[in-house]
């Protein structure tokens, strides 16, 4: 169920139907190779909730690309915001989320930059007293093969390559771009920062300094039928996600208490 494609006089009977669930799908604006279209992340977000709450029902909010992803905004075509101002978007979205009913909020992200954003964020949760609860599951870019199969043949993967040209594919592919596929190497990692990387030590500017173009891995091998099959995977371990939460009665009730002890330690 389509938050924006509910009339007024149906959204009461959604949020009873989806017990209280809204899925927040979390993308960017940014390049993605020669070859994807800036909304990719949109688009396999959007498409993983839309499978998900067809197997168990939710409301999905409207598309949410106003995150994190400074690290492309020397690219033609990003929007990448000030860190304090996507924050307090997502927190304002998540209250207004709630006012509307739907008190058991899961951040569904489809952009790696996110990553660290979306734990801090669920941390930050603790801050003051809230109705609602935000829940962050596994991004659904992190399945393993023990639940999906061998599925890719490239070895080096994370951004526009076989993965998300092959997701594209299954769910645009009139917005792939086959012909401006790069055949020369381009996706593998410069390893500008690589006695730094190698230590495990990070900087901000870690990505850009191994993949400038904004491409990681080989989109040629990429087709449909590992996208399809990849999607499949990944909205039925959303849904078993949504199912969870329905079914949660502990975390409200300890966040309930947390914020009691704290007003009066």
């Amino acid at each position: 169920m389509r938050w924006e494609e509910l009339t007024g006089d149906q959204f009461p009977q959604a949020v009873e139907k989806a017990q209280g669930v809204c899925l927040l799908p979390l993308s960017c604006i940014e390049r993605h190779g020669h070859h994807l279209p800036l909304n990719t992340d949109l688009l396999i977000a959007r498409e993983v909730c839309r499978r998900a709450a067809e197997l168990e029902p939710a409301v999905i909010y409207p598309d949410f690309f106003y995150t994190q992803i400074l690290e492309a905004r020397h690219t033609p075509g990003c929007i990448g915001l000030e860190p304090d101002l996507f924050l307090r978007l997502l927190e304002a979205v998540c209250r207004e989320i709630a006012r509307n009913g739907l008190k058991k909020i899961v951040l569904v992200n489809g952009h790696g930059g996110n990553d660290s954003l979306i734990y801090f964020f669920a941390q930050c949760q603790l801050a003051s007293r809230r109705d609602y609860v935000v829940y962050v599951p596994p991004p659904p870019y992190h399945l393993q093969e023990a639940e999906s199969g061998p599925i890719w043949e490239t070895t080096v993967d994370g951004h526009a390559g076989e993965r998300e040209t092959s997701l594209i594919l299954a769910i645009r592919p009139d917005l792939v771009d086959h012909a401006a596929l790069p055949a020369d190497g381009e996706g593998n990692p410069l390893g500008r920062l690589k006695p730094l990387r190698d230590l495990g030590i990070s900087t901000g500017i870690w990505w850009y300094a191994d993949h400038p173009t904004h491409y990681c891995g080989d989109g040629r091998p990429a087709t449909a039928e590992k996208g399809e099959r990849w999607l499949t995977v990944a909205s039925q371990a959303l849904a078993r996600v949504i199912r969870a939460v329905k079914e949660d009665k502990e975390t409200q009730r300890l966040q309930d208490e947390f914020f009691a002890k704290m007003e009066r330690p």
